[in-house]
């Protein structure tokens, strides 16, 4: 085997050097340099995560180690950063007491979120002034048979353009109580009184009919109304397989066409004569009945029956 004609190479060498490994040579000879003259516990840009990458503060940039964080700060993009804000600074008089000397960051900034460099908003924070009046009553409905649940809660004292909201939350979700799968909490919340929540049945709500299912503010009694129905056994039984039944809604009732029974022509005088027309009790149509009927069909309003347990005044 010939070891003297091979072009860049001696024996026991290792070979010319590839384009990527002289790449690599390249960059780790820069980065050592550049650590020579450029100390980075003092750059005021350079960020450790903790992931161990190194971001830019200043571009907002991921870096996977010093040597790319030391060849993007030579870069344009880094450059051209640092005369805006050199720029900016010299237009606002050169007042440089709002920037923090060791993160070169407006102060404040650090720590204080999204909201510090503009985005979102700014938490609002007031003073508690207590737990308002509520009232709590239970109500079903005769046609769906479904029961729910009406809340009404007092704020004389709400801020002005404030109207309260509501929402349920699971009772894992919660730090207070021990979580109970069999119970879900109903919160609502008005500044600047204290949030409540009550404690209801982990039951799914039904929200879709809003006639059943509605929250009203009024303005001028300072009063919110919060109604809420539950679902059947056999809605939430059907509404995880949609397409079996059709709610109780899409049914509709439809009123026999009433019937007169006459007696058929006999030939046998032996048998006994077929009976008249029907002459019994009045049959009661179109919703009509007795006192203490209870009206079906389409038409039919549901009669809500509230039966008052919690009033806290």
């Amino acid at each position: 085997m010939d070891y003297q004609n091979r072009v860049g190479s001696k024996f026991g060498g290792g070979g010319p050097a590839s384009h990527s490994a002289t790449n690599a040579d390249r960059r780790e000879r820069l980065r050592k340099l550049a650590l020579e003259t450029i100390d980075l516990d003092k750059d005021p840009y350079i960020f450790k995560n903790h992931l161990g990458s190194f971001e830019c503060r200043l571009c907002l940039t991921v870096h996977q180690n010093d040597g790319s964080y030391l060849a993007h700060t030579q870069g344009k993009k880094h450059q051209t950063n640092l005369a805006r804000r050199a720029a900016r600074e010299q237009k606002e008089g050169g007042n440089n007491d709002n920037i923090d000397p060791q993160t070169g960051l407006p102060r404040g900034v650090v720590g204080a979120g999204f909201a510090a460099l503009g985005f979102g908003s700014s938490r609002n924070v007031f003073i508690k002034i207590g737990r308002p009046a509520y009232k709590i009553s239970k109500v079903r409905d005769p046609m769906t048979r479904q029961n729910g649940m009406i809340f009404q809660v007092e704020y004389p004292k709400i801020k002005p353009s404030i109207e309260p909201k509501w929402q349920v939350m699971s009772a894992y979700a919660q730090k207070i109580e021990a979580p109970d799968p069999n119970y879900q909490y109903l919160i609502i919340a008005a500044e600047p009184y204290e949030t409540i929540a009550f404690k209801i049945p982990s039951l799914s709500l039904d929200n879709r009919d809003t006639d059943r299912h509605f929250s009203f503010w009024d303005p001028d009694s300072k009063e919110y109304w919060l109604q809420v129905m539950f679902q059947t056994e056999r809605e939430a039984r059907f509404n995880a397989a949609p397409g079996l039944a059709p709610p109780p809604s899409t049914t509709t009732t439809t009123t026999p066409t009433p019937h007169t029974i006459t007696a058929p022509p006999t030939t046998n005088s032996s048998l006994p004569a077929f009976p008249g027309p029907y002459k019994g009790p009045p049959i009661h149509r179109n919703n009509a009945g007795p006192p203490g009927f209870v009206p079906t069909g389409a038409n039919a309003a549901p009669i809500p029956l509230h039966y008052n347990q919690y009033d806290r005044r």
